[in-house]
Parts: structure tokens; sequence; C-alpha cells
């Protein structure tokens, strides 16, 4: 049975042509970038070109991209370099559906005495504005607000948020996790004035462990992890030459293919979500009334457990993932649909799709028939334990 991989918004295949270019960074082209001498001069050389693509899929400079080790990273060398770089002021605003990469640091910083302001999102997952702008003060030293949800598709304002927030606030920085949008949505820092930008290189078909900060000519931050003089002094350590010729080359391939992504893709998506609906009863796609990513469809199947459902496809040969979290076997639902309102019959049974350039017609068949047949079998043993 071939395998279904719908989950590309956990991680994406490596591309063929992404690996090609890697793949003489790890045999003879394995000169340290920072060396003087010939193997090293080269590999500086195509780190810089690497660099350039990364700046191109951005609309940047390639002096503001900082290579790091991906989304997480980039999180954390953002809003801790920002606050490191402004101690005075203590007071951060961001979203209650923000990744955890950013609302576990917002956690923590809590504790080490910042003051953290949590922007709601309506049931369809966009954020509430109003009370954006209620919670921007002077004092506050930066926003962080993703750019796509990871679990929903659901886009934010992120051009009009961030034109409006430097007329009203310009020395508050704005930073965006835009690991969910980078490659399915157009990303461009010329257009939206942010200061701060994160992406990860495994959500569009480069290796994971490879990402970049996008830091604003001008802004001033502090280094996450202190070392060599590396990324303009910004991030020691010496640079992963392999995974950066990478990351270049799938940003070159992601800015080729946005309008692929944008309309065959998004077809495929809108089918599979029409198809659900009208083949499982009671199914609900969440955001469907928002602006999304073309690719991404959160399906709440109601009375049902997702880890259930992700099992019993994953025995059919489909991998999707989950709107939900399983702690100790006892299922939780997500927090993104906890603060969406979603109700916990279908919170808990939420499942999602997330799709890929590779993707085919036959895949979307093979998906909405065989999932109102796992629903079925799994209703059927819900109700003989109930």
């Amino acid at each position: 049975m071939p395998i279904i991989y719908a989950d590309n918004n956990a991680t994406t295949q490596v591309a063929p042509e992404v690996l090609d270019a890697m793949l003489p960074y790890l045999g003879a082209r394995y000169g340290n970038p920072s060396s003087l001498h010939l193997l090293g001069a080269e590999a500086a050389k195509n780190i810089d070109l690497a660099r350039a693509k990364v700046a191109d899929l951005l609309g940047a400079k390639p002096s503001e991209i900082v290579f790091n080790s991906g989304g997480t990273e980039s999180d954390n060398a953002a809003i801790q370099g920002a606050l490191a770089a402004q101690p005075k002021k203590r007071h951060i605003v961001t979203t209650a559906v923000e990744h955890p990469a950013v609302l576990n640091l917002a956690k923590l910083l809590a504790t080490q005495g910042y003051e953290i302001s949590y922007v709601p999102v309506d049931k369809e997952g966009r954020l509430d504005e109003e009370r954006f702008w209620k919670s921007v003060r002077p004092d506050t030293c930066l926003v962080s607000v993703m750019w796509a949800n990871n679990e929903t598709g659901v886009l934010f304002p992120i051009q009009e948020m961030s034109r409006a927030l430097k007329a009203k606030y310009p020395d508050v920085l704005f930073h965006t996790d835009a690991v969910g949008a980078v490659g399915k949505t157009p990303v461009n820092v010329s257009r939206a004035p942010v200061d701060l930008l994160s992406l990860s290189g495994h959500k569009f078909h480069a290796p994971k462990g490879i990402g970049a900060l996008f830091v604003r000519r001008g802004v001033r931050i502090k280094p996450l992890i202190v070392g060599g003089q590396q990324e303009e002094g910004l991030r020691g350590g010496t640079q992963n030459a392999a995974s950066i010729v990478a990351l270049g080359k799938a940003c070159e391939m992601a800015r080729e293919r946005l309008d692929r992504m944008n309309t065959r893709v998004l077809a495929l998506r809108n089918k599979l979500e029409k198809e659900c609906v009208a083949r499982v009863a009671g199914a609900i796609i969440h955001g469907a009334k928002a602006p999304r990513v073309p690719n991404t469809a959160s399906i709440g199947l109601r009375g049902l457990e997702a880890e259930a459902l992700l099992t019993a496809l994953s025995d059919e040969g489909i991998c999707a993932s989950s709107g939900s979290a399983c702690k100790k076997g006892i299922p939780s639902a997500s927090h993104v649909l906890i603060a969406m309102g979603v109700p916990r019959e279908y919170a808990l049974g939420t499942i999602r799709f997330s799709l890929g350039h590779s993707n085919t017609e036959e895949d979307v068949e093979r998906i909405v028939e065989t999932l109102p047949r796992v629903v079925a079998k799994l209703s059927a043993i819900a109700a003989r334990v109930a």
C-alpha cells in the first residue's frame, strides 16, 4: 500500500534538488567557512550565495539574514535578544495561539518578572485586533505575532499590523514567527516592516536543523549564542555549510513554486475539505471563514479522539497530524482550539491534513474515501463502550 503523506506542516521531505546541492559539502567540500584556505573560501562563497537566496525569497538584504538551527532557536534569539538589548523595557505582547516556541518562552519570562499580554482570537482563529492595540504600550519592548498558525493555517494581517505599529509606536519591535508561512504564502519584509522574522527550512523541503532569523538593518539585538564572530557576531559557532546551502536552494525553489502552491495545492485542499464535510456527518473546518495558507485543513470530528483517528488512518497508509496533545494517556485539546472556543467534543477529535507539492488528486480521493470508513468504525466502537 503506497503511503500518502499529508503532514507537511510538521515537516517536509528534503527535495532531491536540495539534497543534490548540499551533498558536496558533506563530502569533498568539507572546509570550515571561517578558514582562509581554498576549501574554506569555497564554503564561505556558497554560504554568501545561499544568504542571497534566502534574502531574495523574503524581499530582504543578504546582510539581514542570520543562519541558525531553525524556528525554535530563531524565535528565542529574536525575543531574548531584543529584551537583552532593551533591559529597561519589560512588557511583551503576543497571542494566545502562538507556537510553543514562543508561548513557553513567554511563560518562562513571566517567572523572571516580565509582563506578558496575550491577545485572543475569535471563533475562526482571527486575531482580535482591538485587543491587540489596547495591549501595546509605549513601554512595550516587542510584540511577537505569528504570520500563519501552524494548526489551522489562519493568516494574521502582519503587513497591515506592522505598518500601523511603526506609525504609532516606532520604538516597539515587531517579531513574527513566519515558520508556518514561508513557502506557502508571499512573505515580503519590504512590504511588511517587521523588525525580526523567524523561518525554518524543514517546513519547505530543506533538512531539519537549519533556519534563519531576519534582523532588519539598524535593529539592535544581543546574541543568544555567544562564541566566534560568525553571522556578524549574532550567532556564534561554525557555520553548517551543507545545510545552509540546502536552505538557499530550498528558498530558490519555494519562490519558483509559490504560484503552484496557491493554485494546484489550494485546489486539492479545497476539494479535500469539501468532500470531508459532505461525506462525514458533523465534520467542520476550523478557520474556514478566515484567510488561510493554501495547504492546511483542520477538520473537527465530533465525539472522537484524534489519537485513535490518526492511528487508524496510519494503518491505512495515510499520514496526518492532530490538533490536540495527549499527555500521559489523557487527551487534552490544543491551546489553539481552546483559544478559538471550539467545543470540547470537536476539539478532541480534530485532525490536520497539510498538503504539499507531491500530493495528487488520487491522494485526496483516497483520503476522502478512507476517512468516513475510519470514522464509522471508531464511532461504532465508542458507542459500544458507552
